[in-house]
């Protein structure tokens, strides 16, 4: 058996699941494997962080009239640069309607219109106002609740709160468990049948970005180390309207304000996203990233104009982001509101089938770690929920019908062995994390080259041999960072939202790369 990890173990916990996160992937995949004793390893408290109970936008599901999933499959296939698989979207789209349905049995709380219908939104690149809301912006938020609480009242799952998971463990090719630590700092060695990881993004790898502090690519970087192989890496998602007040992370100001009317101005009060697209503020999110980078790169200060969107609805309409701007000593309603790009999703990751199963026997991924190609090269809006909703649930009845029965779990107990390493200095972490960074939002950012991406793969080499071998955090920033440059090097085209100034948009296929490349 090989594994690595932050010290001796100190405990050995079995089961037939382990789940690794608990954003919607995760806990969906907990509640679709009821026959399963699951083992649920999370980062922070459970449902609390990760980037899930951020999210504002909303999920989008062909459910109002007039709409189908072909309609909606249409607009996913069109916004991924012709990158997105077909099947997967179809998947997506079609199955999206129940998964809707579930939450809803959950009970889960879904805006309402004056009639008493689900209310559905508009946004950017949709066909149709098809983005079901709850509590206005904190729609990420009641889904994680209602999933929660099943997950807590179900029998068969056991929870482990404040637990970063180190490594794969890997017994003759097969994923057969992962080392975490605790709270505590004690190492426990948590073996089974089958390993799901559902560690959602990699933000905090960008200098500005939306994602919390624990986004920090662990499921990737575990990934990679195991062999696993990954696909798009070199596609991060910007969103363009950060509120730009020098927070860490960066409040998201939801893209269904512009969707209900909210426009992009200059510091002159000019709107200028008409230059740069037919659609205007309601054009794909990378256009209108890259737009206010421009406008930025010029010296000119980009605001958010959301009085008229906010003005006529009450303040229940937008209470997050209401919050954020209130906290940070503006009033959205009366006043514009300074705004820049900053690092949102992950379309890459842990490539996978339509079933959650990676490229390694024995270890699923599903939601932003997991790459099926249902995003391609620019993601929907509102297309991140649902895809945790429903590839979490294909993945939990995947592990129904397919967890093994394999050689019993003492047996590997008896042949468990970890190499301990030194911990990193807490000011060495800070100062390399910074620097990562720095580097990846300088050369591996919104608009790239190939002399920026070289210049970052040879510092990044400088760094990892500075740094050493280890599964830290910043251990894994700096895998994830390496990774990612690394594809974007290799992808001499502009497509979606990997934008080279150095390359036009070309026609061409997923870039796919083992861990080794």
């Amino acid at each position: 058996m090989s594994a690595s990890g932050a010290g001796q173990v100190q405990a050995v916990h079995t089961h037939d699941v382990l789940v690794i996160g608990s954003g919607v992937g995760g806990l969906t995949v907990a509640i679709e494997t009821p026959e399963l004793h699951v083992g649920l390893l999370t980062k922070t408290a459970l449902g609390r962080g990760g980037s899930s109970p951020m999210a504002q936008g909303g999920v989008a599901a062909a459910i109002g009239a007039g709409d189908s999933p072909a309609a909606h499959a249409d607009d996913t296939l069109a916004a991924s640069g012709e990158m997105a698989a077909p099947e997967s979207v179809r998947i997506l789209t079609e199955e999206g309607p129940g998964r809707i349905a579930a939450l809803l049995a959950l009970g889960a709380r879904f805006d309402r219109d004056d009639d008493g219908q689900l209310a559905l939104g508009h946004e950017a690149a949709h066909g149709r106002a098809r983005i079901l809301h709850a509590n206005g912006d904190a729609t990420g938020a009641e889904v994680v609740r209602v999933l929660r609480h099943a997950v807590v009242a179900s029998p068969s799952v056991d929870v482990f709160e404040q637990a970063f998971a180190c490594d794969l463990v890997v017994e003759q090719g097969r994923v057969v468990g992962a080392l975490a630590q605790h709270g505590d700092d004690a190492v426990a060695l948590h073996l089974a049948r089958s390993v799901v990881l559902a560690t959602g993004g990699i933000g905090r790898v960008y200098l500005h970005t939306t994602n919390p502090k624990e986004n920090t690519g662990d499921g990737l970087a575990m990934a990679i180390r195991a062999g696993a192989r990954v696909a798009d890496l070199e596609f991060v998602q910007f969103h363009p309207t950060a509120l730009a007040v020098g927070a860490d992370p960066m409040p998201l100001l939801t893209e269904a304000l512009r969707g209900a009317g909210a426009t992009l101005v200059d510091d002159q009060g000019k709107r200028f996203m008409g230059d740069f697209h037919a659609a205007g503020e309601l054009a794909p999110r990378d256009v209108v990233a890259r737009a206010l980078w421009e406008m930025q790169q010029q010296g000119r200060g980009t605001l958010l104009d959301v009085r008229d969107a906010i003005g006529q609805h009450d303040d229940t309409a937008f209470p997050t982001a209401l919050r954020h701007c209130t906290d940070h000593g503006f009033d959205p309603r009366r006043e514009l509101v300074p705004v820049a790009p900053a690092a949102h999703y992950h379309m890459g990751g842990v490539a996978v089938n339509t079933h959650g199963r990676t490229s390694l026997p024995g270890l699923w991924a599903c939601g932003e770690v997991a790459c099926g190609r249902v995003h391609g090269a620019n993601r929907l809006a509102s297309n991140s929920l649902l895809e945790g909703l429903v590839f979490g649930a294909r993945v939990g009845r995947d592990l129904a019908r397919t967890t093994p029965t394999l050689q019993p779990v003492k047996a590997l107990i008896d042949q468990a062995s970890v190499t301990s390493k030194e911990p990193v200095d807490p000011g060495q972490r800070s100062d390399v994390g910074a620097a990562i960074r720095q580097l990846m939002w300088t050369d591996v950012g919104l608009v790239r080259s190939q002399g920026g991406l070289q210049r970052a793969i040879g510092e990044l080499d400088q760094i990892a041999v500075r740094l050493g071998a280890g599964s830290s955090e910043l251990h894994n920033l700096l895998t994830v960072a390496r990774a990612v440059t690394h594809a974007a090097s290799v992808r001499r085209e502009s497509r979606g939202a990997h934008f080279r100034s150095d390359a036009p948009p070309l026609s061409g296929s997923a870039h796919e790369t083992s861990a080794g490349e």
